[in-house]
């Protein structure tokens, strides 16, 4: 058979498979469902498991006189001195602990460290969703080398539309300028595919997650 005769076989059979109608049409498809697994585990165990993956550090306390102890003694080890928090909550927190810290941007170019809260965590890429409406604004969380997050259980969501849904309650019209997910330290990859941590913000990512 030349190959003129095969390819006409081929094409006729192709036009009369089109013909043919499926006994089984496709579904309609509901573009409202999730494209994702339900989560079944506990969102703290899901977010943790992601987050130490992404090379995020973590300490869960089970109250606030175990997170102070916990976070002392992390920036004990850590050798931390300049260290700044620009939010109400976290400057009671620290003066309550006898920890050392800026509460205005004196001197921030030399700053180690930045504390911050965040709008909420998504369970499931276990990322730190924040906004430029905290009191932290922007830099705080991109400036220091080492951000640390103070979070909640409270504040742990299945996926990313649960915690925009989130910010879109609490702000309502008003909705922050920016809105962002971190998820582990600052990194990349371009120069010979080697992993470099700290390119373009911080070099360590830490969160305290709190019972409550």
């Amino acid at each position: 058979m030349s190959s003129h005769k095969a390819k006409e076989n081929i094409l006729r059979k192709i036009q009369k498979a089109l013909e043919t109608p499926t006994d089984k049409p496709m579904p309609k498809p509901d573009f409202t469902a999730s494209v994702y697994v339900p989560i079944h585990q506990d969102p703290s165990i899901a977010f943790a498991e992601t987050f130490i993956h992404n090379k995020g550090e973590f300490f869960f306390c089970e109250s606030r006189g175990d997170l102070l102890a916990h976070l002392s003694l992390f920036l004990q080890k850590k050798g931390l001195r300049e260290i700044y928090a620009w939010e109400h909550e976290l400057m009671h927190l620290l003066a309550e602990a006898d920890i050392p810290f800026r509460s205005d941007d004196a001197k921030f170019l030399n700053a180690e460290a930045g504390v911050t809260l965040c709008e909420a965590l998504i369970a499931r890429t276990g990322s730190v969703l924040v906004s430029s409406r905290q009191t932290a604004g922007r830099r705080l969380g991109i400036y220091p080398p080492v951000h640390i997050v103070i979070a909640y259980t409270s504040q742990l969501v299945p996926d990313i539309k649960d915690g925009l849904r989130l910010v879109q309650e609490r702000y309502g019209d008003h909705l922050p300028s920016m809105i962002s997910m971190i998820s582990g330290p600052s990194r990349t990859a371009d120069i010979e595919k080697t992993l470099v941590l700290g390119a373009h913000g911080p070099k360590e990512l830490v969160l305290f997650l709190v019972e409550g």
